[in-house]
């Protein structure tokens, strides 16, 4: 079996490190303090949450913002999760609170309970009844834990939807809130800014990428015997990239354990990933217009675009934002394009 994971939850043996976060995130949810977790698209959010979560025996709902279409969508998803972690007669019976009668009924294919609403205007109405039914199934010796991954989608739902939702979570007792997100800039105006409902309202938490000498040791050993400068290659190109640091690995190991390859192997592997998404880098890099392409061909480069007298700063941090907020570049002490393998891309047909 292929001894590397990638495009999925990474557990058991796949797991690469993060030991101290994992330590911190237990701390945290033993405590009656909420956590918010940063850091961009797969760097391995999800994985971390689930490994945390597996080593506790305490109930879990979870929510993904980006599939939230409205606020009554998120009171029906939120009674779902509760159907499916509680008896039935006891929601029932704690529903009995309820202003606007939910519609019930059971899914035939998956038996699980489907929740709707008639139309209203006072969606407020629901979020509050929805919120306070999950005070009442909570229990203080087995408190409920609800994760809400793409946490910074909250202000697109509805204007004032985050101030309610706000409001309503200060009052809940007997749980903890995990919140993720991938978009730094926007997490950080929810968290950050005074002014903001969520200000301070958990601990916040970066994830940055695993260090290299851990990641070396996790690679190497996976690897044929005597792989470690293989290793330390595949490191340099995606710079300990968790997601794509284990899409090269695989595609590494495939070719050295059925193919025979070992001369040059990292670079023809990244050449086959790179040729395999060819169509998609080229669509992804007609839709930009140029001061985007200028600035991922000077990060192709290793160049800071705002260093270049080509254009002018502002021009460029501008484009940076863009970028970052699309999810194509990542930021930690510099700048930098979030794909490994669109840089080549880039490299391969437009530096030339």
């Amino acid at each position: 079996m292929n001894p590397f994971r990638f495009g999925t939850i990474v557990e058991g043996q796949f797991f690469t490190d993060r030991v101290a976060e994992t330590a911190q995130l237990t701390q945290k949810l033993d405590s009656e303090n909420h956590i918010v977790l940063i850091s961009p698209r797969r760097f391995g959010k999800s994985s971390l949450v689930q490994r945390v979560l597996s080593q506790t025996e305490r109930p879990v709902l979870q929510l993904d913002l980006q599939y939230v279409l409205s606020v009554d969508d998120f009171a029906s998803q939120l009674l779902r999760g509760i159907f499916k972690l509680y008896p039935l007669e006891k929601v029932r019976h704690a529903m009995t609170h309820f202003r606007i009668a939910p519609i019930l009924s059971t899914n035939i294919v998956t038996g699980a309970m489907e929740v709707s609403f008639q139309p209203t205007t006072d969606v407020g109405v629901l979020l509050e009844d929805a919120m306070a039914l999950v005070d009442k199934v909570t229990q203080p010796d087995k408190r409920l834990i609800i994760v809400i991954d793409e946490f910074q989608e909250v202000v697109k739902i509805k204007k004032g939807f985050d101030k309610q939702l706000r409001s309503l979570m200060q009052h809940q007792k007997n749980l903890n809130y995990i919140l993720l997100g991938s978009q730094e800039s926007m997490m950080e105006a929810i968290f950050e800014k005074k002014k903001s409902p969520f200000y301070h309202f958990g601990q916040m938490i970066r994830l940055p990428k695993i260090p290299y000498e851990d990641f070396l040791l996790y690679v190497t050993e996976r690897l044929p015997e005597g792989s470690q400068k293989i290793a330390d290659d595949i490191l340099k190109f995606t710079t300990c990239h968790p997601y794509y640091t284990q899409q090269l690995s695989s595609q590494v190991w495939e070719m050295m354990e059925y193919q025979g390859i070992r001369e040059d192997v990292v670079s023809r592997a990244t050449m086959a990933l790179v040729a395999m998404h060819d169509l998609d880098y080229e669509r992804l890099w007609q839709n930009l217009n140029r001061t985007d392409r200028f600035t991922l061909r000077q990060l192709a480069l290793d160049k800071q675009p705002m260093q270049n007298r080509n254009q002018a700063p502002s021009t460029s941090y501008s484009s940076l934002l863009r970028m970052i907020k699309a999810g194509m570049v990542v930021r930690s002490d510099h700048y930098e394009i979030e794909d490994p393998f669109f840089r080549q891309w880039i490299k391969q047909n437009i530096i030339q």
